[in-house]
């Protein structure tokens, strides 16, 4: 899909056909549409296909036409209630005369910028509006860190109290995620220094700033995912002993009671034996069924009142 957008009065507008100082946005573009963009702003079409590739790294490349510039942006996915976080390729094409962006799906950070979101942003500022894209990228990262903590500290409670695998396979996600997330944002951090050094993107005394905001933004968020990363693969150990301690709880209540109530079939064993009634006890009174039913309650409550004192229950 290929949409373009630009700034008229200072409001984004999207449009039909492409013009000088536009934005053109590609997501999950079709072959015949990766061709026509490449042909008409004289890029490489394997640079193109660069962001539709989910293991891309992030990277800048400087050609005679345009700078490439891949970054990686976080996202998440929504299956049977549960949120997986990954990470996904964005690339941004500084063109002669245009500003294109490729990625595999519409994410909040284009949407922002799409629907007039961003403050001071302009399609024909083009050095801006990638600084303010990697800005709200980083901030993104930071927004979906947190979810990540508020999650474990969800599924933390919930382990307190399980005997189950289902909270740990939990974390194991949110771990998995954070190690994407890690990894995206130690890209993303040499991206950010090259851009800094690099003198093909011109940049303004206010876009220096905002670039070294990008970059502190992007630090944070790297601390953040390590700070979280640690904290849940300790979580996951502790809660496994748990897990595991409670399992073993379980287990020794269920063997309290089938001792317990061992010693009533024993008893009731006894009696059902085909014998002469002059050797059973209490097999000629008229309370005996009684007698025998009291005497195997008594004895299985003296028992438990022993476990139960020895705290084994």
């Amino acid at each position: 899909m290929v949409k373009i957008y630009f700034t008229e009065d200072g409001v984004v507008k999207k449009i039909t056909e492409p013009q000088v100082g536009c934005w053109v946005s590609l997501i999950n573009p079709s072959e015949k549409e990766v061709t026509d963009i490449a042909e008409q702003y004289n890029i490489d079409a394997d640079s193109l296909r660069a962001a539709l590739d989910e293991e891309e790294r992030s990277r800048i490349e400087v050609e005679d036409n345009y700078t490439m510039v891949l970054v990686n942006m976080p996202t998440y996915d929504t299956n049977d209630k549960e949120e997986t976080y990954y990470t996904i390729p964005l690339s941004v094409f500084l063109a002669k005369d245009a500003i294109i962006t490729v990625c595999l799906e519409d994410t909040p950070v284009l949407d922002a910028f799409a629907n007039g979101r961003i403050k001071d942003f302009y399609t024909h500022m083009k050095t801006r509006f990638i600084l303010q894209l990697l800005y709200r990228n980083s901030s993104l990262f930071l927004y979906y860190l947190r979810l990540i903590d508020k999650k474990s500290e969800q599924v933390e409670n919930e382990l307190q109290s399980s005997t189950k695998n289902h909270e740990l396979i939990e974390l194991l996600k949110l771990e998995k995620s954070l190690v994407y997330f890690t990894t995206a944002l130690r890209s993303n951090e040499v991206v950010l220094e090259k851009l800094l050094r690099n003198e093909n993107v011109k940049k303004y005394p206010e876009d220096t700033d905002l670039l070294e905001d990008v970059i502190v933004e992007n630090k944070q968020a790297i601390e953040m995912a390590s700070i979280y990363s640690g904290i849940l693969s300790g979580m996951m150990d502790a809660f496994a002993s748990v897990i595991s301690n409670n399992l073993n709880i379980v287990m020794k209540f269920l063997a309290v009671v089938t001792i317990v109530m061992s010693i009533p079939t024993m008893i009731f064993s006894a009696y059902g034996m085909n014998v002469a009634l002059e050797g059973m006890p209490f097999a000629s009174s008229p309370y005996g069924f009684l007698i025998v039913i009291s005497l195997a309650l008594v004895l299985s409550l003296i028992v438990a009142f022993i476990f139960a004192r020895k705290k084994r229950l």
